[in-house]
């Protein structure tokens, strides 16, 4: 094979890999790179404790710091907010998003839904029973179950996150798009917190469920815009039209 040819090969797959069409474009590119991205720093955690590396010390100055400067008043607030994330709450939201979109006849958007939620909940459990690290244990909050990762944190990645990226997927208005996901970061975030302040777990608990979450995620969506691709591509083919 000549230079000149496998230039033009490596640039058609640059312009596929990039492509907003296609079966294989631009949302398989972006997804790759955050589950990636999310396994890595999920395993870089999960290494530190695993091997009760410097992450480990700062969780237990972090967790000892709250303890010895929460107050009252800020507990109720942060109670409130870490209850946005409860999986009492999320499956509500979940029953109420459901029925949205199948009056909005969006299957594919429910398809993700009723991936991301479940799934993420079973694999949040899985990985608690896997590393069954032990909480602070020092907060007033009813507290079942192992440390690792943050059930709560996680599953306000997976549901805020999801709402984010529909949003994005369905305005055309860039402003509006970064409202979005600011927004759904800041509830993730807050959430987190909430976790930490309230002494059920550790700061490296928070990060590894954001990664947790933000992979499968990724995992989920890649999955579900791949298939309509090729649900739609198989549509036009038997219609006689272009992919």
């Amino acid at each position: 094979m000549t230079l000149r040819a496998r230039v033009a090969r490596l640039a058609a797959f640059f312009r596929a890999t990039f492509s907003s069409e296609g079966l294989f474009g631009l949302h398989l590119t972006i997804g790759s790179v955050a589950l990636i991205g999310s396994a890595w720093l999920f395993g870089g955690v999960a290494e530190d404790l695993i091997t009760k590396d410097s992450l480990t010390f700062v969780d237990v100055i972090i967790s000892e710091w709250f303890r010895a400067n929460a107050t009252p008043s800020f507990t109720a607030k942060m109670t409130l907010v870490s209850a946005f994330a409860s999986t009492a709450t999320v499956l509500s939201l979940c029953m109420v998003a459901s029925v949205f979109l199948l009056w909005k006849r969006r299957r594919y958007e429910l398809i993700a839904l009723a991936l991301v939620i479940p799934g993420g909940l079973l694999l949040n459990f899985l990985l608690k029973m896997a590393f069954a690290r032990a909480r602070p244990g020092w907060g007033d909050v009813d507290l079942i179950g192992y440390s690792f990762p943050s059930g709560h944190t996680m599953t306000a990645t997976l549901f805020y996150g999801l709402l984010g990226v529909f949003f994005v997927l369905r305005v055309t208005s860039w402003w509006w798009r970064a409202s979005a996901v600011v927004l759904a970061f800041t509830i993730i975030c807050v959430v987190g917190f909430s976790r930490i302040y309230l002494g059920a777990h550790y700061f490296s608990d928070v990060v590894a469920a954001f990664a947790a979450g933000a992979a499968w995620l990724a995992i989920c969506l890649t999955a579900v815009e791949t298939l309509r691709r090729h649900r739609h591509r198989s549509w036009n083919t038997s219609n006689g039209k272009a992919g």
